[in-house]
């Protein structure tokens, strides 16, 4: 069995990362012990895997979402409306206003649920989101099996920013714990 590590790749792929992107990974290797997910038993939760690099994602400058209420979530806006006010906004795991960077951590739903592809819709239209980064596990397990997360959702990035038909408007910092 390979040994825990943390993978990462940027997209698109003729375009360097952004010059923070080495301490987002840094965010997550410092707690590589507790999220990685090769040698496991079973899968984590995303919201345990956030709870855990919160506070390194904090110490960077990221509002992290602090819960499932509706006040402890972070939001960003889709639309605006009369006056200004946001009239559609969709929620983000954490957020850097000044990289405008958004940050999803997925775990069980990451491959199984389709939550990759929420998040990469999502993003297209989220106001001043110029990078996603999407950290999935790179091996997700459960009962009844695994899947390759990681692989599996590189391999739809690759599709979608090497297609002449398709055209994102943000970078994506895809993460594997």
């Amino acid at each position: 069995m390979p040994e825990n590590e943390i993978n990462h790749i940027y997209f698109p792929r003729t375009e360097p990362p952004p010059e923070y992107t080495p301490a987002v990974i840094s965010s997550f290797e410092h707690n590589l012990e507790e999220i990685g997910t090769i040698g496991q038993e079973d899968g984590l939760k995303s919201n345990e895997v956030l709870a855990t690099v919160r506070s390194d994602l904090e110490d960077l400058g990221f509002e992290v979402e602090a819960g499932k209420k509706k006040h402890e979530k972070i939001k960003r806006p889709v639309f605006f409306g009369e006056g200004g006010d946001p009239t559609l906004k969709y929620e983000v795991d954490a957020y850097h206003g000044e990289w405008g960077c958004g940050l999803e951590v997925e775990a069980g739903r990451a491959w199984q649920g389709n939550a990759v592809y929420r998040d990469l819709v999502q993003a297209m239209v989220m106001v001043r989101v110029g990078v996603l980064a999407l950290a999935v596990p790179n091996i997700y397990k459960w009962a009844g099996g695994s899947s390759p997360d990681f692989e599996r959702t590189k391999s739809v990035a690759e599709a979608l920013y090497g297609h002449s038909r398709v055209d994102l408007p943000y970078g994506l910092l895809l993460i594997g714990y």
